[in-house]
Formats: structure tokens, C-alpha cells, sequence
């Protein structure tokens, strides 16, 4: 499996740390750029490049694209067909008691989420790097309900762009 990982100015060290890291841990990575900090370049260049790679064989690679919050990130990769981007920036922690489900398990046992955007001002290297390898060690379920769901946003997302 693949993983395509790319990021603007502001996730350029991040994403640097994080594909030495998954190489390490003998992933095949491909870095889709930024190549050399450059201050007021763009996310959309270097997301565009993750995106379009996934979205040509969504079932046999991930992208992990890095930003300062992730969130514009997220949106640029979700215009592209067969993506399903989701933003993780910590693991909610109630204060209230309450049990909360392990997020980054969930984009990938329902969602099937495959490009993971990681906001740098929000987590630290070690952060960064234990949600990828959680995320990409997380299995579809492929239960009924989710297959059902994602296939309906394809459906209607296509009526809407029509």
C-alpha cells in the first residue's frame, strides 16, 4: 500500500518527520512536495497532488497531507472523486465523564477515510506520528450500514454536481 503525503510551509517540518518516520517503519512513501520551505506557498498545489493520486486507486493507497490546521486541506482533497479526507487534531477528551469512541478508528471503520490531514499547530511530532500509524493500521469494517452510506454520498454527490 501506497501512502502519497504532502504539505504546505506550515506542515513542511511535520510532514518531513512524519515520512522519515513511516519509511522507518517500512512504509513505501511518496512525497508529493512541498520539496523546500517556502513561506507563502500554497496547499492546494501540494494537497492536489496527494488527492489525485488516491483518487486513482482509492482502494490501494492513503494520503497523509499536513497543514497548520488541516482543515483547508481536508476541503481541497474532498473535491477530488474517491476521497474521503478527514482532519484529526487530538483525540477528544471529555471533562465530563462521558466515554468517547477513538476517532481516528472510526474515519477508517465506517468512513473508510483515506487521506488523513493533520493540523501541525495542533499536535506535536510524537502526536502526529501515532495517529498515522493508528489510522493506517485501522481496517474498514466493511458492515452493510457503512458500504450503504458511502455509496449514497457517491450517488449524491454526483446529482448535486449535475
Amino acid at each position: 500500500m501506497k501512502i502519497y503525503i504532502g504539505s504546505d510551509h506550515a506542515g513542511y517540518q511535520l510532514k518531513n518527520a512524519l515520512k522519515a518516520f513511516l519509511v522507518s517503519e517500512e512504509h513505501e512513501v511518496i512525497d508529493c512536495g512541498a520539496y523546500d520551505y517556502v513561506e507563502d506557498d500554497d496547499y492546494t498545489d501540494y494537497v492536489s497532488a496527494v488527492a489525485r493520486q488516491v483518487s486513482i486507486n482509492p482502494d490501494d493507497s492513503f494520503g497523509i497531507i499536513v497543514g497548520g490546521s488541516g482543515q483547508g486541506e481536508a476541503i481541497m482533497a474532498n473535491r477530488f472523486p474517491n476521497i474521503r479526507a478527514v482532519v484529526f487534531n487530538g483525540q477528544y477528551k471529555p471533562d465530563d465523564g462521558r466515554e468517547v469512541p477513538d476517532e481516528l478508528k472510526l474515519t477508517r471503520e465506517h468512513n473508510n477515510a483515506n487521506i488523513l490531514s493533520l493540523g501541525s499547530w495542533f499536535l506535536s511530532e510524537q502526536e502526529a506520528k501515532d495517529a498515522a500509524l493508528k489510522w493506517l493500521a485501522a481496517p474498514f469494517s466493511g458492515e452493510e450500514r457503512h458500504v450503504r452510506r458511502l455509496a449514497k454520498i457517491d450517488v449524491l454527490s454526483g446529482e448535486y454536481k449535475q
